[in-house]
């Protein structure tokens, strides 16, 4: 009676807890398995976009519509007709559909998935086709150009489709859980008079995965019933440590994304308590990551500009910008961004800092400033002494025939100053267009015969100052270069040194090698650099002594030319000068 009497009592209580939890689980299942279907259908369609984005890359612009229209079509028909494919451009105007004539089709700008598409590099969206009159699943993804998007390639998916597929698996979901409930249902009959043990085993196992050993897992006791509950309570397991994983990995994947940032990156609570910091910030603003977390942004950066910009975001409810700017010995500039973050209940939470460094930008701004300032100066000069003297020569008229002759040669003077200037301009802009070595031609080279025949251009103006040179390079050496160039980054290197030589010196031009380079270096001995200029001297314009280097015909942009074509040949030049004594500039070349 007592065994009856168990069995009927543990029999629907059973059933009262198994079916819910299979249901409940059956359910959650369900919704679980569709929301990873369609994110399987979106990672699909995301690969076909990417893939046929790869394929029109470069031609979507030269391409006519036609020909983007017909790859639409046959990509379509090797998909067997399931997935449809649509190339729009980036005034909204299709230019190729897979079920469609693009002519017959209205303007897809507005669209959800191709706005999306174009502000953030990926769109998606699931809604009725005004074209089709189906709800489908739309996934759209840019084509750029010189980082510009062109056009967008956009595949869809029928949500019908989609729904039939995961009805199937739904019925096969629903026929299992009705047959492991009649089992569970049969087994129970057969196993209650074992099942205190068995419980009570499972209990204290249930007491261990809530301390956290996730790793054990439930023996079986023999019953349907015991089983089944065991191999419920060993799937939580896993997925508590699934997710477990999950969540930890998730948080080390956003660690290693804000480490790799360039920009740095700073959260704050609702007080200014700094919450972390990545690695950019951290060098950005010389603090220490790990005594960073739970301390107040004044208390550990040391600029008033920051510190008010954090408490004006924290107070502001839309996204901030700034310019902010840090004193010192090396002045930094940064351009800050900051917005405020909510928690679930719309409440403030603190807000995110963005810093991006522009102190190079600043730089390079200066740099061209002191440039456009430096050629106006050199280009003014000359024309002002031109424009001078054909006035002075208008004025005087034709009578006094020496001193007319004397001011044309002041004039021709100066138009070959100019003309020397506007060549050496337009010899940096070849250069710099040519930046990239692929637009160049470079081939192993004997070294001797190109610097033969620098040397035989630049003899004039040696002979001119009286300065001998001696080519020291043997016949064996060889390195992958560009002749006309390297001869030209010669001539200016040889003409400067016989330029501030004195009388009888000797100009050394020698060429060694030491380990993967070949080491081309042109040594004087004349007058020599002093040290602060040399940080300066491969600037454009840039030149020591300013009378000096007019009076012997320098344009400043000689030892600039000199720096750019030794980087087309992907190596570097380097000076080295004592006053005085001499100067020495080394070219560094590719062996091969």
């Amino acid at each position: 009676m007592l065994r009856r009497r168990l069995i009927w009592q543990l029999f629907p209580s059973f059933l009262a807890i198994t079916l819910p939890t299979l249901v409940a689980a059956t359910v959650y299942g369900s919704v679980a398995f569709r929301r990873f279907y369609l994110r399987h259908v979106e990672q699909q369609l995301h690969q076909v976009a990417e893939i046929v984005v790869s394929e029109v890359t470069g031609t979507v612009v030269s391409e006519s519509p036609d020909d983007m229209d017909a790859l639409c079509k046959r990509l379509g028909q090797a998909g067997n007709g399931q997935m449809r494919l649509t190339i729009i451009a980036s005034d909204g105007k299709v230019l190729g559909d897979s079920e469609r004539d693009p002519a017959g089709m209205d303007d897809h700008s507005t669209r959800d998935e191709i706005v999306k598409a174009q502000r953030e590099g990926f769109g998606r969206s699931v809604r009725s086709s005004p074209t089709l009159g189906q709800k489908m699943m739309y996934v759209a993804v840019p084509v750029t150009q010189e980082g510009q998007a062109v056009a967008v390639v956009r595949t869809a998916l029928l949500i019908t489709d989609i729904d039939r597929a995961l009805n199937q698996i739904y019925v096969s979901i629903a026929w299992a859980g009705l047959i492991v409930a009649l089992c569970a249902a049969f087994l129970s009959l057969l196993i209650s008079r074992r099942i205190s043990l068995p419980v009570t085993r499972m209990k204290r196992i249930a007491q261990l995965f809530a301390d956290g050993q996730l790793n054990i897992r439930v023996p079986t006791a023999g019953a349907a019933e015991l089983d089944d509950l065991a191999k419920a309570l060993n799937e939580m397991a896993t997925q508590l440590q699934d997710r477990i994983l999950t969540i930890t990995r998730q948080r080390n994947e956003l660690k290693a994304i804000l480490s790799s940032l360039v920009e740095g990156v700073i959260a704050v609570d609702s007080r200014g308590r700094i919450v972390s910091v990545n690695k950019a910030a951290a060098g950005l603003l010389s603090i220490d990551p790990s005594h960073a977390q739970g301390r107040s942004v004044e208390e550990l950066i040391r600029n008033v500009g920051l510190q008010q910009f954090v408490r004006d975001t924290l107070n502001s409810d839309r996204p901030l910008e700034q310019d902010v700017t840090f004193p010192g010995e090396g002045e930094r500039f940064f351009h800050v961004h900051g917005a405020s973050l909510v928690d679930p209940q719309a409440e403030r939470a603190g807000a995110v800092i963005v810093l991006s460094d522009m102190t190079r930008i600043h730089r390079l701004e200066n740099l061209r400033r002191d440039f456009v300032a430096n050629v106006s100066h050199e280009l003014k000069t000359p024309v002002t002494s031109i424009q001078g003297f054909v006035e002075a020569i208008l004025e005087g008229g034709s009578q006094e025939v020496e001193q007319t002759q004397r001011y044309l040669g002041i004039i021709a003077k100066h138009a070959s100053r100019l003309n020397a200037i506007i060549d050496d301009l337009l010899s940096l802009s070849r250069l710099e267009e040519a930046g990239d070595p692929r637009s160049l031609q470079f081939e192993p080279t004997r070294l001797r015969p190109v610097l033969e025949a620098a040397l035989e251009l630049s003899s004039v103006r040696a002979e001119q100052r009286n300065v001998a040179l001696d080519l020291r390079c043997d016949e064996t050496i060889e390195a992958k270069i560009n002749g006309p160039l390297l001869e030209q980054a010669v001539v200016n290197l040889v003409d400067n040194a016989a330029k501030y030589s004195d009388e009888g010196n000797r100009v050394v031009i020698g060429a060694g090698v030491q380990d993967n380079e070949v080491l081309l270096s042109v040594s004087d001995t004349g007058c020599g650099i002093p040290p602060e200029h040399l940080d300066r001297i491969f600037e454009r314009f840039y030149v020591v002594d300013k009378s000096r280097s007019r009076k012997l015909g320098g344009t400043g942009l000689g030892l600039a030319i000199v720096k750019h074509i030794a980087l087309v040949h992907g190596g570097q030049v380097v000076v080295e000068s004592t006053p005085g004594k001499g100067t020495t500039f080394t070219m560094h070349l590719l062996r091969g």
